[in-house]
């Protein structure tokens, strides 16, 4: 059987928030939007090419959720990773040091706003 990515969900405490750095970080817009205010969260799927989508999962007055130790990383793939990296310390970002193996940068990671890991990888 082959399966095809849909998306991955993550929960966040600032949909705006979320949103704003989704998008300036790693150019991805919203396809959609679903409030569902009588079960008290939105929903917001946000792509980049329409390849891979991500929801994010606001929960009406949740302001903190506890990471687990199972967590890994979402990674991304781009053009130049030096200006990639530079970009995203000119936003003021928590962003790592660029790594690699035997002195090639190859990757770099940030946070988003809560804390979730996300792997720049260069072309």
């Amino acid at each position: 059987m082959k399966y095809k990515s849909l998306h991955t969900c993550i929960r966040v405490t600032n949909l705006e928030k979320s949103i704003e750095f989704y998008e300036k970080a790693l150019g991805m817009e919203v396809t959609s939007k679903k409030d569902f205010p009588e079960d008290e969260f939105t929903l917001v799927y946000m792509t980049s090419d329409h390849d891979y989508e991500i929801e994010l999962t606001y929960n009406y007055g949740k302001t903190d959720y506890t990471h687990g130790d199972f967590y890994g990383h979402m990674a991304f793939e781009v053009e130049d990773l030096e200006k990639s990296h530079e970009y995203h310390k000119s936003l003021g970002y928590e962003v790592d040091e660029l790594g690699g193996l035997e002195g090639v940068a190859t990757f770099y990671f940030m946070k988003d706003p809560d804390g979730f890991n996300i792997e720049i990888i260069g072309k």
